[in-house]
C-alpha cells in the first residue's frame, strides 16, 4: 500500500505543479499582453481554473504528509494509546468526510459536465470541476493508509508520530 501510495502522492504533487505552473505563465502572459496593449480574452479563466487544480491537487497531498488537518495542539499533549487512538478518529472523521466530498463532487461533475468555459467554448467545465473528486479520493486513499498504520501501530502496542 505505501508504494502505491508513494506513487500517487508523486503522481499528484506533478498534476499539481504543471497546473501551478500553467497559472504562472498565463499570470504573466496577461500582464505582458495587457501592457502591450493587447487583449487576451481566455487568460483570466485558465488561471482560475488551472489555480483550482493546483490547490485542490496539493490539498490531497497535504492529507498524505499529515500537514493539513490535524488537532496538533492537543496530539502534543497525549501520548501512547491515547494519541493513536486520537490519530484513528482524524482519520475516520477525514475518511466520512471525503466521502461526502466525493460524493457531492461526483453530482457537480455530473450535472455541469457539458457546460462550456465563456472564453474557450471547445472546453467543458466537467474537466474543472473532476479535480473535487480526484482530490477527495486521493484524500480516502491516503486516509486509509495512515488509519492501517495507526491500527497497526495500536496492535503492536507502539505509537506512530
Amino acid at each position: 500500500m505505501k508504494k502505491f501510495v508513494n506513487t500517487l502522492e508523486k503522481i499528484q504533487m506533478t498534476v499539481g505543479v504543471l497546473f501551478l505552473c500553467i497559472f504562472v505563465f498565463v499570470i504573466v502572459l496577461q500582464i505582458i499582453t495587457r501592457h502591450l496593449g493587447i487583449s487576451i480574452i481566455w487568460t483570466e479563466e485558465v488561471a482560475n481554473y488551472s489555480f483550482i487544480w493546483a490547490i485542490f491537487m496539493g490539498a490531497a497531498v497535504m492529507i498524505n504528509r499529515r500537514e493539513h488537518f490535524n488537532f496538533d495542539f492537543i496530539v502534543q499533549k497525549l501520548t501512547g494509546a491515547k494519541k493513536a487512538g486520537l490519530s484513528i478518529f482524524n482519520d475516520l472523521v477525514l475518511i466520512v468526510f471525503n466521502f461526502v466530498i466525493f460524493l457531492l463532487g461526483m453530482q457537480v461533475v455530473t450535472e455541469f459536465w457539458n457546460y462550456r468555459w465563456a472564453t474557450l467554448p471547445e472546453m467543458k467545465m466537467g474537466y474543472v470541476w473532476i479535480a473535487i473528486p480526484i482530490m477527495a479520493l486521493t484524500m480516502i486513499v491516503y486516509s486509509i493508509s495512515h488509519l492501517i498504520d495507526h491500527v497497526r501501530a495500536v496492535k503492536a502496542k507502539e505509537v506512530i508520530e
